[in-house]
């Protein structure tokens, strides 16, 4: 059997302790077949511990260095999962409650290992939330250095006119904590007693949507969050997840700096 033991052979040398090649480490990864990857290598688009790679048969050590490919880290972790949730009504952003209510971890279950919410709806509040259980993504999706834009979308009490949304974009309003402005306000649909909006910010301050037009007398009657960075909630049911492909954790890597 030498045409076995030769396969067998290439494949032990491929994982020696002088690494692993980097054509093959990327597909792993799910970056696509070994042949693309290498494209991928030529094409100057992957780094090792900041230095461009170029050369076809680099062999590196995934524990020990860190692979880019557009900039993005190469995640070589198949333990680590993140997920998109869209939390209902009357669920609380938190993995348990000594008061019983409904959480989190009743829609996800015990299926994975360590998860955790990156960031908070209020109680009353519906929409994207994010999950994960890896450490370092969490740690960057809510650090407020890199300022993750999210999107809502506000059901408000009373006629919002389009210079008061204007005016929310380019002064803002001071609330108890200092002042606050919005990315980007829309009006989606307006009548005599309600209007809502689509509004865009940085900031993750609790309540934040709420607090910003109840101040200035729109109180919110719904809001829900659509989109979380690259990452959006698409037609996802209510209390329900679905876990994010590989391209999608990437573009979220991207986006907070990784």
């Amino acid at each position: 059997m030498p045409h076995a033991y030769s396969h067998a052979k290439k494949a032990h040398e491929d994982n020696t302790n002088e690494g692993i090649r980097l054509q093959k480490l990327l597909a792993q990864a799910g970056f696509g077949s070994r042949r693309k990857c290498e494209e991928m290598i030529t094409e100057g688009r992957v780094e090792v511990d900041g230095e461009l790679v170029t050369t076809l048969g680099t062999r590196v050590d995934p524990k020990k260095q860190r692979i880019r490919v557009d900039g993005s880290r190469v995640n070589l972790n198949t333990h680590h999962v993140t997920l998109a949730l869209n939390k209902p009504k009357k669920v609380l952003s938190a993995m348990e409650d000594p008061k019983g209510r409904y959480t989190l971890a009743d829609i996800v279950g015990d299926k994975y290992d360590r998860i955790f919410h990156m960031g908070r709806l209020d109680y009353d509040s519906e929409g994207l939330i994010l999950m994960t259980n890896d450490g370092e993504l969490s740690q960057h999706v809510m650090h407020p250095k890199y300022e993750v834009e999210k999107t809502y979308i506000a059901t408000l009490e009373g006629h919002l006119s389009g210079n008061v949304c204007h005016r929310l974009v380019r002064t803002g309003v001071q609330l108890d904590d200092g002042w606050i402005k919005l990315d980007k306000c829309t009006i989606l649909d307006s009548g005599r007693d309600q209007t809502i909006v689509r509004v865009v910010l940085h900031s993750g301050k609790n309540r934040i949507v709420r607090r910003i037009f109840g101040s200035i007398g729109f109180p919110v009657r719904r809001l829900v969050r659509t989109q979380i960075g690259p990452i959006k909630l698409g037609d996802l049911k209510p209390g329900s997840y679905r876990v994010l492909s590989q391209t999608e954790v990437r573009s979220l890597q991207k986006a907070v700096g990784l």
